[in-house]
């Protein structure tokens, strides 16, 4: 018997409930749950169709995880991952560009996994907060770091009106594009949006 198959089995009455569950299967639980809301959607995506796909008991999930709702927040939140952190060229217009870059590798998985959520986020409070604290939140704070540099060195104004939309407008680009014109938006395009829409908002070249 392997080790995740022993994880998987059913404990004992009045054994402790405590996760038994390794870490490499637990992220093993998590990457099959949400490429499989990429591929089929939230709704179509079940806990038994999750157990069957990873081999394990449908016990094992609801056990560890109680909904499905839950399952998918832990999953989410099992994938912070920080795309925009450590850019610093010496100046904004540098690291916006470099930003418009990085997006490129973001836009893929998970806005395809921002689109396949829909409805769901907007139904169940902890499945949102799940999504911002995984997906948004980081970025938006990488963001803010890049932006208070630019104003500490003097390359734009604290109170330029155009500062507070620089998160609106790239993370707006990275959901619409898909939805506009049916492709995601790659380097070049994310690069052009920067040159024509963000730098010249904040009165950058």
């Amino acid at each position: 018997m392997t080790s995740s198959q022993a994880a998987d089995r059913p404990e004992p009455v009045g054994a402790s409930r405590r996760s038994k569950l390794t870490p490499e299967r637990e992220q093993e639980f998590f990457d099959a749950v949400l490429e499989q809301i990429r591929a089929c959607g939230y709704d179509a995506v079940s806990m038994e169709g999750i157990a069957s796909s990873t081999r394990c008991s449908k016990s094992t999930l609801y056990r560890q995880w109680k909904t499905k709702p839950q399952f998918v927040a832990a999953a989410l939140r099992s994938r912070r991952r920080v795309r925009f952190a450590g850019i610093d060229t010496g100046t904004l217009a540098g690291d916006l560009r470099a930003v418009a870059r990085a997006a490129e590798d973001w836009s893929h998985k998970d806005s395809r996994l921002l689109q396949a959520l829909g409805h769901a986020v907007m139904a169940d409070p902890e499945l949102a907060s799940a999504l911002r604290e995984a997906l948004v939140e980081p970025e938006i704070g990488s963001l803010a770091e890049i932006l208070r540099r630019g104003v500490e060195r003097g390359e734009v104004a604290a109170d330029h009106p155009a500062l507070e939309y620089v998160p609106a407008q790239l993370f707006g680009v990275l959901r619409v594009r898909p939805l506009l014109e049916g492709d995601q938006p790659d380097p070049d395009y994310l690069l052009r949006f920067v040159e024509a829409a963000v730098l010249p908002a904040l009165g950058l070249t």
